[in-house]
């Protein structure tokens, strides 16, 4: 069985497997914030995204005039994570390549996921190393789901600026090239099931925010989440569960009608060698 690592300080507690470096739990006040898992509705909890964010057409790409297979948000949230550093408060767990990761991506690396208990939530570092000889080309993002106990038609989403909400249409799973625009100079976002049938997300790529609130008809605020340095924030549950997944991403599910070059890829990042890609983004209570 794979070690989950506790860290915590005097009103915040989290939980932390070495499968996935994935969140487990996250508690306030001994109040439970991250999804259960249920695995009849959706066995994720907070899965890390790597090297891929989202699905390859196909699952598969073409790099250096060789095909590769790597499946829908890559490898990472299913190897397990070494633990290199710990104390009470922070974990720094550590992934590195293998033969196995070599097959369906050819490329040496250091991948650390960092978490950090603060004063006011929990903080998550993404840091990632090329240490190969030839360029990198990868995504990176988050996955985490938030409870709602109630249904999310219970809940919004509040942005930290008014916005065009508009949301790229999946097709199979893939980016289509139409798009909808769910409101005008909008700051909240009623959230209704009807937006995530068949397995559809909202995928926003042009937000001025940095910033968005999940927040309960009462007016409660569960949960905020900033993500500055990432370019794209999807949301995504599947109809009547009780969670809603506030992903910040560094990239964007492949088109449906993509070449496969992955170096032509809308929204793939690019590390030379040596070079280090950092991504922060804060759970705020």
């Amino acid at each position: 069985m794979m070690k989950q690592v506790r860290i915590s300080n005097e009103i915040a507690e989290a939980v932390i497997s070495e499968l996935g470096a994935e969140i487990k739990s996250l508690k306030k006040n001994g109040r439970e914030i991250i999804w259960e898992g249920d695995p009849s509705v959706w066995e994720g909890q907070a899965p890390f995204l790597f090297p891929i964010c989202g699905g390859l057409r196909d699952n598969r790409y073409i790099l250096n005039n060789r095909e590769y297979h790597l499946e829908k948000h890559g490898f990472a949230s299913k190897m397990q994570f070494d633990i290199e550093s710990q104390c009470e408060n922070a974990v720094t767990f550590l992934l590195k390549d293998m033969p196995e990761t070599l097959e369906c991506f050819p490329n040496t690396f250091e991948c650390r996921v960092t978490y950090r208990i603060i004063e006011t939530g929990l903080a998550i570092t993404y840091d990632v190393k090329n240490t190969d000889i030839k360029t990198m080309y990868f995504s990176m993002g988050a996955h985490e789901g938030y409870v709602c106990p109630e249904g999310i038609e219970e809940y919004s989403i509040v942005f930290e600026h008014n916005e065009r909400l508009e949301t790229a249409l999946l097709d199979g799973g893939y980016l289509g090239h139409d798009t909808c625009v769910l409101a005008e100079n909008a700051r909240e976002l009623p959230l209704k099931y009807e937006y995530f049938f068949n397995d559809n997300s909202l995928v926003f790529t042009q937000l001025r925010s940095r910033k968005v609130s999940l927040i309960h008809k009462s007016g409660e605020k569960c949960i905020s989440v900033h993500f500055n340095g990432f370019e794209c924030l999807l949301l995504w549950t599947v109809p009547e569960a009780g969670y809603i997944c506030i992903e910040p991403w560094c990239g964007i599910p492949d088109y449906a009608d993509s070449d496969y070059d992955i170096t032509r890829k809308k929204g793939i990042m690019t590390l030379k060698s040596g070079e280090r890609c950092i991504r922060q983004h804060t759970i705020i209570f």
